[in-house]
Order: structure tokens, then sequence, then C-alpha cells
């Protein structure tokens, strides 16, 4: 393919994979790479540190993608380099898939052999299935197997990612223990075993609030190392993380508004962090917690679509109106209790904060009703 009909194909793209949307900072670490690189990785360990956390190689700026603690990046990286697979386990919007893409996109250079964890997923999802109009016409064969994303990647020495594993099937589980402790997957119907070849791992990830659906066995935690992700500790690193993203979002979609003003975000930041604790910033004040975990995530696609209405039927710059409409759908959700919560939110916490909020407190005021 042509490298301008690529950058069309790319542009068309409604979201880029992480080693496309990286290329030059992936290009770079590896180019400037001075450390020994393990079997069937693309670079070193402290090279991927640095496309992780941010950095500079050679004359280019390393962005940082994951902002949290340094030393559970280098917990995760190293288990990488062994036998051992890898669970991220975390709070919704911990940055648990975010980081388990951006590990394999510089350590493989492909971030896109990925299972999604449902009800749904299947024991051939995770070994393999078939192409049933050539399994009949033809009998079992290599040609009419369907490989899946960690079946190729056992085949190539990389590393597949299965998200939200807590929401699969017991069953669907348990063939993930044989794969991780035999590293080969048996193919009966062609009398073959496959081995998994160096470098081949594993990177889960698991939602604690969901650990009730399908909750992990004991034999199956036993194949990981396990490294939970905590939410972020402050204000202003939860800040700076709803910032890096929404810059990247809008770099993405064609939103038509100006980023927001970091008196925007810290609102929002605020109110989030507050209703997840139960506490005022300052601990003077209890309040009733949402249902709703109200994450980082969700802190960012709040924003995200208040400059698309910003964008769409404004003029640009995100106002207290957009805000607050997202602020209604993102704390009162299914629970017919989180609008009583969020009603004594708005008259004992914010309306009482000053004039900097009271625009925003009867936006918000007039959507609740």
């Amino acid at each position: 393919m042509e490298r301008g009909e690529r950058l069309i194909m790319e542009q068309e793209m409604q979201r880029l994979p992480a080693e496309q949307l990286f290329q030059k900072e992936i290009d770079a670490l590896i180019a400037n790479e001075t450390y020994p690189i393990p079997t069937g990785w693309r670079m070193s360990p402290r090279s991927v540190l640095t496309y992780i956390c941010g950095g500079k190689s050679g004359d280019v700026e390393i962005t940082p993608k994951y902002i949290g603690h340094e030393r559970l990046v280098e917990i995760a990286i190293s288990t990488l380099v062994t036998d051992r697979a890898l669970l991220l386990i975390g709070e919704p919007g911990t940055a648990k898939s975010w980081l388990s893409e951006h590990l394999t996109a510089a350590i493989n250079g492909d971030s896109t052999r990925v299972i999604q964890g449902t009800a749904g997923t299947t024991e051939e999802q995770i070994r393999y299935s078939w192409n049933y109009a050539m399994l009949i016409a033809n009998g079992p064969s290599r040609e009419a197997m369907i490989p899946s994303p960690i079946y190729r990647a056992m085949e190539q020495g990389m590393i597949a990612r299965v998200e939200e594993i807590s929401r699969c099937a017991s069953e669907v589980q348990d063939a993930l223990i044989s794969i991780l402790s035999e590293k080969r997957i048996s193919v009966p119907e062609l009398g073959v075993e496959i081995p998994a070849r160096k470098g081949f791992s594993v990177i889960a990830t698991a939602n604690t609030r969901d650990k009730g659906v399908n909750d992990m066995s004991a034999a199956l935690k036993r194949r990981f190392n396990i490294v939970v992700l905590p939410s972020p500790e402050s204000l202003e690193a939860e800040m700076e993380i709803v910032e890096t993203r929404i810059r990247q979002l809008a770099g993405n979609l064609d939103l038509n508004a100006r980023l927001p003003e970091a008196e925007v975000v810290k609102k929002v930041c605020t109110i989030f962090r507050e209703l997840r604790a139960g506490v005022t910033l300052d601990g003077k004040q209890k309040l009733k917690s949402t249902s709703g975990v109200l994450s980082t995530a969700e802190a960012i696609s709040l924003l995200a679509n208040s400059m698309a209405l910003a964008g769409s039927f404004g003029n640009g710059q995100v106002t207290d109106a957009d805000l607050a409409a997202g602020l209604q759908g993102a704390v009162v959700k299914e629970d017919s209790k989180d609008g009583k919560v969020w009603e004594e939110y708005l008259e004992n916490i914010m309306k009482k904060r000053g004039s900097k909020w009271l625009s925003l407190y009867q936006e918000c005021r007039e959507l609740n009703g």
C-alpha cells in the first residue's frame, strides 16, 4: 500500500491503535536503544518505561501515557519479561485498558490481539474456532481453523490482551489456566499441539466493582502477577490525566471546540472526587455517594461531550450549560436515589461555594428540575 493511501485510511479511522497514534515515539525509542532487548520485544524494558511514563529519546519528546506510580509500571513491565502473565486490577477508570494497550504497543508494535470479556465470550474465542463451510467440505485442516488472538500470540511469541476477565464465564476462565500453565494449545482435531514461542504472555484486566460477576478462581489468580492500579492520589494528578486525554481526543475527533479551561476541568474533577469519596476535598463535610463510580474515564467522557455540545450548538467554548448537561447524565444514572444525592450536593455544597460556582449551580439546578 502506498504511503499516501495509508495516511488517508488512517485519517478515516475513528480510533487509531496506540502503535499508530504514537508511531513516531516508538520509532525514536527503537532507533536510540542502548539496552538489551528481550526475545520477541522491539525495545528494552527501560525504553518501554520511558514510552509509558514519558521522557526523551534523542530529539523526540516522549509524552506520558500513564500518569501515576512509576514503580507499578516497572513491576508490570518486569512481569512480562518473565513467563508470568500480568493482571491489572482497579476501579473503573484507573487506566487498566489504556496501560495494557500501550504496553503491548511498545513491546510488540501491535496492540490489536485482544479479547473483550463479556458474558457471551466463549471458550472458542480463547482457543480457536472453525470455518464451518470449509470444515464440512474438506474436514479439519489448518486452513479451516480460525485462531484466537491468544493462539496467534502464542505462535508469534507476542502478547495477547484479555479485557474484563471477571466478566467471562468460569469455563472461559478455566481455559486460560491450561494455556498459562502449559504454554501450549492442544488441537485434537488435527492431532497437534501448538507451543508458545518465547515472548508470549497475556495481559488481563479486571474491574474491582465487577469482581462478583464471575470471580476469578484462586488457581487462575496464581497464574498471574497482580498489579493494582489506584485512583489518582490528588486533584492535581487527576486534572493532569483528564487534560492530557482530552487534548489527545480533541486531536482525533472533529469536536470543533476549544479545549476546556483549567478551571472547568477543576470543577468536574472536584465534583467527581467528592461524590466518589463521600466527603468534600477539605474533609470538613461528609456526603452521600452515588451508585456509579464517577471515574476519571467518565470525567474525560463528560468533558469530550461538553466540547461536542459547544462545538455543534455553541460558539466553541465550553459553558456551564454544556457542563451541566453532562453532569446530570454522569451522576444520575439508573438508581433513583442518585437524583436525591445530586440534589443534596447542589444545595449543600455547590450553592455555597461562591460566585465561581453560581452559574454552574443554576444550570444544574434547572436541569435537575
